[in-house]
């Protein structure tokens, strides 16, 4: 039965929602609690201050919103701009798309810039609208930090250096759902007003809070912007931090605690050491690939994601067939290619609670076997290429490793 998944437990490498650790799960394991008691204001006020650590802002607000990203996404929207205000947003994946789609049915006037799929945001074509836009129409600019159907990481700096240079006041709105607490991103550094993430992702907690954190510039536009809004209007939660409660509605009191573990493991290990293990993770994973002759979906190596790997398989194989098998056969959970590369790409997500260990024999040995089974090297001369790989990749896997032991 196609619904039933291989023995074993199960490895879970897609780019979320990601592996939850053992000490957030049995904090997450308590009772329900009164959110009015005095004991949840004083977690979540911590949690509030502890938020801004990871987006590395000192000036920002969070907000801790009962949803996913795709709520945190309609927030940013919503209280910073009003309907009829010229957005430029950027199409380079699938969840670029989809953040798109949201504007233009939340009635903004969306300038689109798409890319070719495995490129990055093309900055020469927003460099030639901020340059034509000297009465400022323009009032956000919208980019995903790390599309996650493509495994491609815009330069958030680049964009921040072209509004400056072009001294344009546009709000600067990311979605950073699969980079923050993974890639680095500096929020009061590169001048970004928004910047979103959601739990289930490098923070590995399960789905459920959507985080918004808002500068000081995207607050003062909330008092004037005309979009419609109510259960992710800032102003409810502005009125409750003043109040000292914090919650105009219910949070889930398990997430809350989850939260505060997730975060104190964040600390222990630290954010720097982090970005680094990520960045090994990545190189490994675009090591294996390369040793198994296969292409990365991300075109150059500047827009390379450390969060996930869309690897592209050849034309006689179906990618959706390797997710299928992988599951089925080996209890492996592996992404889909999704939209314009559905079917030719499966997606490794290596980002939140991993190491070296875990994602590499489990997910590259299980793959090099999966080759071998649907028959992509049935021939003794793709058998031998795959075995070769296999040579390779063991090679590559201990550089990788050694790295990381010298890290430490």
């Amino acid at each position: 039965m196609d619904y039933v998944n291989g023995p074993g437990r199960n490895h879970l490498f897609v780019p979320g929602p990601v592996n939850i650790p053992d000490q957030v799960i049995r904090a997450m394991s308590r009772n329900n609690e009164d959110y009015r008691s005095p004991a949840i204001p004083a977690l979540t006020k911590t949690l509030l201050e502890d938020v801004k650590k990871i987006f590395k802002t000192t000036t920002g607000t969070p907000f801790l919103i009962p949803t996913t990203g795709t709520g945190a996404w309609e927030s940013a929207l919503t209280n910073t701009l009003s309907p009829g205000d010229r957005i430029v947003s950027f199409v380079i994946g699938q969840f670029s798309l989809l953040w798109v789609d949201q504007q233009q049915r939340l009635k903004f006037n969306v300038d689109v810039v798409e890319s070719e799929w495995g490129r990055g945001a093309d900055l020469d074509i927003l460099e030639s609208k901020l340059a034509s836009d000297s009465a400022h129409t323009i009032k956000a600019i919208c980019i995903v930090h790390n599309e996650t159907a493509t495994g491609v990481t815009n330069n958030l700096a680049k964009v921040r250096q072209l509004l400056d240079a072009y001294q344009h006041p546009a709000l600067l709105l990311v979605d950073g759902v699969s980079s923050i607490c993974a890639l680095d991103f500096r929020m009061d550094e590169w001048g970004v007003d928004v910047a979103i993430t959601g739990s289930q992702k490098a923070l590995s907690l399960p789905t459920g809070i959507g985080f918004v954190v808002a500068s000081p510039k995207a607050i003062e536009a909330s008092k004037s912007a005309k979009s419609l809004r109510v259960f992710f209007d800032w102003s409810d939660y502005l009125k409750f931090y003043k109040m000292g409660t914090y919650w105009p509605y219910t949070p889930s009191i398990q997430l809350l605690y989850g939260l505060r573990a997730a975060l104190d493991l964040i600390f222990e290990e630290g954010l720097e050491n982090i970005i680094a293990r990520h960045n090994r993770l990545g190189t490994a994973t675009r090591l294996a690939v390369e040793a198994w002759g296969l292409k990365n979906c991300t075109q150059e190596e500047e827009w390379f994601s450390d969060t996930v790997t869309a690897v592209v398989v050849p034309p006689y194989i179906d990618g959706a067939e390797i997710v299928r098998r992988a599951w089925k056969r080996y209890n492996l959970s592996l992404g889909l290619g999704l939209n314009k590369v559905a079917g030719k790409v499966f997606r490794i997500g290596h980002l939140g609670n991993l190491n070296e260990v875990t994602l590499i024999p489990q997910t590259f040995n299980s793959y090099v076997a999966l080759l071998l089974e649907i028959g992509a090297a049935s021939s003794v001369r793709h058998r031998y290429i795959y075995l070769t790989s296999i040579t390779s990749f063991l090679s590559n896997y201990v550089s990788v490793l050694y790295q990381g032991f010298i890290a430490y």
